[in-house]
């Protein structure tokens, strides 16, 4: 299953403007949706994992905001043995693991064919 294409541009924090040098303010950046193509609710990226708690806080967005949220990891094993999954709980449709960036396969199937032998980073 491909991954969702959606992308937002988020303004920095209002607390983050105060707090940057007067007449350097932070750029707002890009996140890209880590979820499943046609996923139903909001598009969501993690920003950063908090394992003392157990979660992580994901931005969640459509086309009418975004909000951050701090929500607890889904932790279905991978049946092949490996991590678990590093979506949140509750994420809609597939776990990470059946996510597939095409662009990053792709990038992986060219890696692959100039070093045979060793694994794609």
């Amino acid at each position: 299953m491909n991954s969702c294409t959606a992308v937002a541009l988020l303004p920095p924090p209002e607390h983050v403007v105060r707090l940057a040098v007067h007449g350097q303010p932070p750029e707002a950046g890009h996140v890209l949706c880590e979820l499943a193509d046609d996923h139903i609710g909001l598009h969501a990226t993690m920003l950063w994992d908090d394992d003392a708690n157990r979660e992580a806080v994901w931005v969640r967005w459509d086309r009418n905001g975004a909000r951050l949220a701090a929500l607890p990891w889904c932790g279905e094993p991978d049946a092949r043995g490996e991590d678990a999954c590093g979506l949140f709980a509750g994420h809609p449709d597939a776990h990470d693991w059946d996510v597939v960036d095409p662009t990053l396969a792709a990038v992986d199937a060219v890696l692959a064919g100039e070093r045979p032998g060793e694994p794609a980073e």
